[in-house]
């Protein structure tokens, strides 16, 4: 096996809240005396936005880094990026980097698309003449041909993210380190960078690392993974088996909710009262895989022809989708005083991965509303383990399977 192109060992970086350095010279002078006395000075102000890292990447590695916001995951690449140094421990690259981690990163704001495009190629080593044989491609990647001779502090914040990242990818960096800042752009130019991601370390045999909230994207693009969890570097391995695991983790498990005491509109709530809903029995919810929610509720007269329903809306409050019992189950006939719980279990859920709000009601009929709770809630639908490989999914809500053929005209 080869040597790795990246070795991080034991890699911390602190930082101090607050203030640069000391606040006072009395506090200056205390710490310095302390140091010389080998007597460890508590400083309360201290943060550690990463301890004891350490991990290798090997050559035409695509490796995806995922975490919470806070875990580290942008100081680790600033540190790799030479952007920043660290307070303890070592990260040595062999190749040029070519970074991407906010939009702007190494361009000059007074200089055009052109010259940022030469300056960058000779911050990575590159001779004028081999900038001149990708520049072309590097432009038409960017869709900036209009405004390349414009100063690019007059570019928006799409344009400026296109041209970073056409320049990064294509000056063939042997290290391209790509942050969140894929997200300012339109969802295509995502699809697009993404497959030129995957050109690069598959066919140049570049190594990529990549930051990401996307796990769709993570999980088709990269081969290992790492997960930092408050600075610390958690789980690394196969990308299937760190993000399942990342899925798995409390944090992502949606919660039971009681709702017994929310505000309703009208009179609803008076006859019929939905008191709780448990989603998925508390674990996380994955598209492809199986589905479930229970609905608690106490009658408070009595009620026939009863059904009740769970609908999934987007951000803006669309509804997407319904799950309403009467359209497999007979309507119910509920006593006064009945308390009790509908459960509904789906063999898939097709949604495509996201957020989304939750709509809950039960109805008399066809039209008599009992009680009706509109984004009580949210709800994260995460890709599951079948979830198909498109990496920026821009096709519509609900993905169904089908039974597809082909014959001979």
């Amino acid at each position: 096996m080869s040597r790795p192109i990246i070795e991080v060992s034991n890699l911390s970086k602190r930082y101090r809240l607050g203030s640069i350095g000391a606040t006072s010279l009395r506090e200056e002078f205390t710490r310095t005396w302390n140091r010389l006395r080998g007597v460890p000075y508590p400083d309360k102000t201290e943060f550690w936005a990463l301890r004891d890292v350490s991990f290798s990447v090997q050559p035409g590695a695509v490796v995806g880094i995922i975490g919470r916001n806070g875990a580290g995951k942008s100081t680790l690449l600033k540190i790799l990026s030479r952007i920043t140094e660290p307070t303890i421990g070592s990260a040595r690259l062999r190749g040029r980097v070519a970074s991407l981690l906010e939009v702007g990163t190494g361009f000059h704001p007074e200089l055009t698309g052109r010259e940022n495009i030469y300056l960058n190629g000779a911050i990575l080593g590159m001779s004028r003449a081999e900038v001149r044989r990708k520049f072309d491609e590097i432009v038409a990647f960017a869709e900036v041909e209009r405004f390349i001779d414009t100063p690019v502090k007059r570019y928006s914040s799409g344009m400026y993210v296109r041209l970073a990242f056409a320049v990064a990818a294509h000056l063939e960096p042997e290290i391209l380190i790509i942050d969140e800042v894929l997200a300012v752009g339109d969802a295509a130019f995502q699809k697009k960078c993404l497959g030129r991601m995957h050109t690069v370390a598959e066919q140049h045999g570049r190594t990529v690392l990549f930051v990401s909230h996307n796990l769709g994207a993570v999980r088709s693009l990269c081969t290992n993974c790492l997960w930092l969890e408050s600075g610390t570097l958690r789980q690394q391995g196969p990308t299937d088996a760190v993000v399942n695991d990342y899925y798995k983790a409390g944090s992502l498990a949606p919660a039971s909710l009681n709702i017994a005491l929310e505000p309703r509109l009208g009179h609803h709530g008076e006859q019929l009262r939905i008191t709780a809903l448990t989603l998925n029995r508390n674990q996380p919810i994955l598209h492809g895989e199986p589905f479930s929610f229970a609905i608690d509720f106490e009658a408070r007269s009595a009620c026939e022809e009863v059904s009740f329903g769970l609908g999934l809306a987007n951000l803006d409050g669309t509804r997407l989708m319904s799950m309403d019992s009467d359209l497999t189950t007979p309507r119910f006939t509920l006593k006064a005083g009945q308390r009790g719980r509908v459960e509904c279990t789906l063999d898939r859920l097709l949604i495509q991965p996201g957020l989304y709000l939750v709509d809950l009601g039960a109805r008399s009929g066809d039209f008599n509303g009992l009680d009706y709770l509109s984004g009580i809630m949210r709800l994260e639908v995460l890709p599951g383990p079948s979830t198909p490989s498109t990496l920026i999914r821009d096709s519509g809500h609900v993905r169904y399977p089908g039974g597809w053929s082909i014959a001979s005209a």
